[in-house]
């Protein structure tokens, strides 16, 4: 909802496609060969090595319980590329994109911070930590910045969307066709985290729970409200799409420290995730990096973050993923080493989501003839292009408070895509 809520109608079909179908391809691919690397028998800290099809032991309950859970994560991970790069790839590129996050990148990444790999366990991170290794509650990093990171290098490979930016290089915005659905989306995601986070408990007779949903809460409020006051001060009204996204932003970042931090620093953590929001997108958007829904700075900048913030600000008053000791404390309390190896540990994150990202994009860019449709089938829509299908069969869609050469050009791409459909029907 979120994602066709930012975009044009003439994608909304395709975005509801990218998103089903994700889901459909990490079932299989994480299901395949994702959980033997991710949780797999450890092979020197670095991947799984059993574990594939869930053959043999790993045909167990409590295997196929944390299988069935991580697995919603991969999906996650892999669909937040869906709304960086919108109305752009083609559907079989983006498919492949999808499978290759969901069997490789997420869970090599996982495998080190989730699966006994070396960010969590080699010894000189956990001297240096004071026992305990790199940590990330419900994935920050481990799923939202490896996701943001991977979808900039997709980015970088797309390009921007034609008449996003004038002859002189200078942005222009692309409005979305429904804020409504935008806004229902974002009150799903904000619903859902509750399950996102306080599920990684594992278990709802834990206590920690009640600290994690008010902390996911108040995150969230903090950094809906501080981009709120951000876009009212700089643009002389509250905007709502970022609005939504300082939200969104405020829940990426909460997601790694809120099972190790207070109430008060989760609001801090949120009101730092709706500055990285709201300046991340428009320092993207300068640069030329057209992020269709605002996907790299509210998952990836906002992932960092996280990660960071776990590192100043766990308090000690919960063990690793246990309310057992040793306890995580932070730099504010006395822990410098643990916010030395958050760094590390985000560093890490990016050099592999986007390192990994670029070269998979590109390769899939040579493989399927371009990862971009043409330009014509651009700016038909990928809907009718891609799909044969239009969202809104029975409206006339124009923007708001449209001038004739608007009408006159919306009209020109509704019959665009009626040739389109004729030209291209078997029937």
């Amino acid at each position: 909802m979120v994602e066709a809520g930012f975009t044009r109608h003439k994608n909304a079909v395709n975005v509801l496609f990218k998103n089903v179908a994700d889901f459909a391809v990490a079932s299989i691919a994480f299901f395949l060969v994702g959980y033997a690397f991710m949780m797999g028998d450890d092979w020197k800290g670095i991947i799984g090595t059993s574990g594939f099809a869930l053959l043999g032991d790993y045909y167990d309950v409590q295997e196929i319980l944390i299988w069935f859970f991580m697995l919603v994560f991969a999906g996650t991970a892999a669909t937040i590329v869906s709304g960086a790069i919108a109305e752009r790839p083609k559907f079989i590129g983006y498919l492949l994109g999808s499978i290759v996050v969901s069997a490789i990148i997420y869970p090599i990444y996982g495998h080190w911070i989730w699966g006994s790999g070396w960010l969590a366990e080699h010894p000189f991170l956990k001297k240096l930590a004071g026992g305990y290794g790199a940590l990330d509650f419900a994935g920050s990093g481990a799923v939202h910045a490896l996701g943001g990171y991977v979808a900039l290098a997709a980015l970088l490979v797309l390009g921007p969307r034609i008449g996003r930016y004038d002859e002189k290089g200078n942005p222009r915005p692309i409005p979305g066709h429904s804020m409504t659905l935008a806004a229902l989306g974002t009150f799903i995601l904000w619903f859902c985290w509750f399950g996102f986070n306080a599920g990684s408990t594992l278990s709802a007779h834990e206590l920690r729970v009640s600290i994690i949903a008010a902390n996911t809460n108040l995150a969230a409020a903090s950094g809906a409200l501080t981009a709120m006051v951000i876009t009212w001060l700089k643009l002389g009204k509250p905007e709502l799409g970022l609005t939504l996204n300082g939200a969104l932003g405020g829940l990426v970042a909460i997601t790694a420290p809120c099972a190790w931090v207070a109430p008060w620093a989760a609001i801090i953590i949120g009101t730092v995730a709706g500055f990285i929001v709201t300046y991340g997108y428009w320092w993207l958007e300068r640069r030329g990096i057209d992020d269709a829904v605002g996907a790299v700075p509210v998952h990836g900048f906002c992932g960092t973050w996280g990660l960071i913030a776990l590192g100043i600000f766990a308090d000690g008053t919960y063990g690793v993923y246990t309310t057992e000791p040793p306890l995580v404390t932070g730099l504010l309390y006395g822990n410098p080493g643990f916010l030395a190896v958050q760094l590390i540990s985000a560093v890490v994150n990016f050099a592999w989501a986007f390192g990994t990202g670029y070269i998979v994009y590109m390769a899939i860019d040579k493989l399927v003839g371009g990862l971009r449709v043409s330009p014509k089938e651009e700016t038909i829509g990928l809907d009718v292009a891609e799909h044969m299908a239009v969202a809104y069969p029975y409206f006339v869609q124009t923007e708001v408070t449209p001038s004739p050469t608007i009408i006159k050009e919306e009209r020109r791409q509704w019959i665009g895509q009626i040739k389109y459909m004729i030209i291209n029907s078997s029937g």
